[in-house]
């Protein structure tokens, strides 16, 4: 992932509070020489610098069957940012740019077919979302109507061996500019602009890096 070196995160807890609010990811392996996508929801777990990811396939999905090396995209909130917020819009002729974060998550693929693992995975998953839709309903390993069910999916977990974190929030801009675009994200009514303009106010104190040298000054 091309990554000027403003916009790139090291902290994990960072990571942390990206999975907690954005657990459905993008998959990415080969099959056949070329890219092979799966979207899913993901349980994620840290213990220091230790990060380990898991899910599950519908069993027909042949990626399972190619597992091996894999990247696993954690997207963010993303927000357009208009020229026309910056202060210094006319003299510095200003272009739209989009900020975002993102996380590139690199491992090996450990396939997991036995029932114990499966069962814990779905548990797991419903638990957490049932729990924030208000919902009480629960996946019963003990109920053979329910473990029956563990036959159509696929498991999965993966170790992060390398760990990319990208959050592009104007760093590279006067702070006046960044606090200009703060305002008129908050301003909007989806949560997507809303919550890049809460991570660009955490870094409103950081002072301005250096620009890009990209010749339309909107390093993506």
């Amino acid at each position: 992932m091309y990554t000027p070196p403003y916009y790139r995160e090291s902290g994990l807890s960072e990571l942390d509070t990206l999975v907690a609010a954005h657990p459905f990811a993008t998959l990415v392996t080969v099959r056949d020489g070329a890219p092979f996508v799966t979207h899913l929801p993901v349980l994620y777990a840290r213990d220091g610098d230790r990060v380990v990811f898991r899910g599950h396939w519908a069993r027909p999905n042949p990626q399972w069957r190619d597992a091996d090396d894999a990247l696993l995209i954690v997207h963010g909130p993303h927000a357009y940012v208009s020229p026309s917020w910056y202060p210094d819009n006319e003299q510095a002729a200003r272009v739209p740019t989009w900020n975002y974060a993102v996380a590139h998550i690199h491992g090996t693929l450990e396939i997991r077919h036995d029932a114990d693992s499966l069962a814990a995975i779905v548990s797991e998953l419903s638990d957490r979302h049932e729990a924030a839709n208000g919902s009480g309903w629960r996946f019963e390993p003990e109920s053979n109507d329910h473990r029956v069910q563990l036959k159509g999916i696929v498991g999965f977990r993966m170790e992060a061996a390398r760990i990319e974190l990208k959050f592009k929030l104007n760093q590279n801009h006067p702070e006046a500019n960044r606090r200009a675009v703060v305002a008129a994200l908050a301003a909007k009514p989806d949560d997507a602009s809303r919550a890049v303009a809460a991570l660009m106010r955490t870094r409103l104190s950081q002072p301005t890096l250096p620009e890009d040298t990209h010749p339309t000054g909107n390093p993506a």
